[in-house]
């Protein structure tokens, strides 16, 4: 009998704009530490591209852009008109649903989704991508603004980043917090 030793080629999407919005709407507040976070999504689900999507380039965020791509995120912005700029919400729910159907359609060489978000406009892709066996799990940045779409999803399909063992490994801490 043949073992087989194939490491798990995943990807990652994540919704940023939700991963903010939730981790800063939960009680305590939290913030994020990037690096960590990279590290966290590759050791626990084997995700060797990870993109971080965005609503569009504010200038004031250069030093924010910088330490996402240095934690070895992929930046993905949301095109927008520049008449249009101060109007819009930053919504990438579309682009994060195309580029994973784009890769699909192409035949990308990977194994499996992983999506981080809670919101519910995700739920028919996340559908799709179960009954194909191509989906890992989506992590919810906030229990309390989880879609309630997403009620029926068996457990081995999500986590949540504020559980404590996991917000423990990813938390962003100030130099001489515990």
């Amino acid at each position: 009998m043949e073992i087989d030793n194939k490491e798990e080629n995943n990807l990652a999407f994540i919704d940023g704009q939700n991963l903010y919005m939730g981790t800063n709407s939960d009680d305590p507040v939290w913030k994020i530490d990037f690096a960590k976070f990279r590290v966290y999504l590759k050791e626990k689900y084997k995700i060797f591209k990870a993109y971080y999507f965005l609503g569009f380039v504010i200038e004031e965020n250069d030093s924010l852009y910088d330490k996402i791509q240095e934690a070895g995120f992929i930046l993905k912005f949301r095109k927008h008109s520049s008449v249009m700029l101060g109007k819009k919400k930053g919504n990438v729910d579309s682009d994060i649903i195309f580029a994973i159907m784009k890769k699909l359609y192409k035949k990308e060489s990977f194994d499996k989704i992983v999506l981080v978000s809670g919101d519910g406009d995700y739920k028919m892709l996340v559908d799709f991508l179960i009954e194909e066996n191509r989906f890992k799990k989506i992590l919810f940045p906030n229990k309390q603004f989880a879609s309630s779409l997403y009620k029926k999803l068996a457990p081995t399909y999500f986590d949540y980043l504020g559980n404590k063992g996991v917000k423990r490994k990813i938390e962003y801490l100030k130099k001489g917090s515990p």
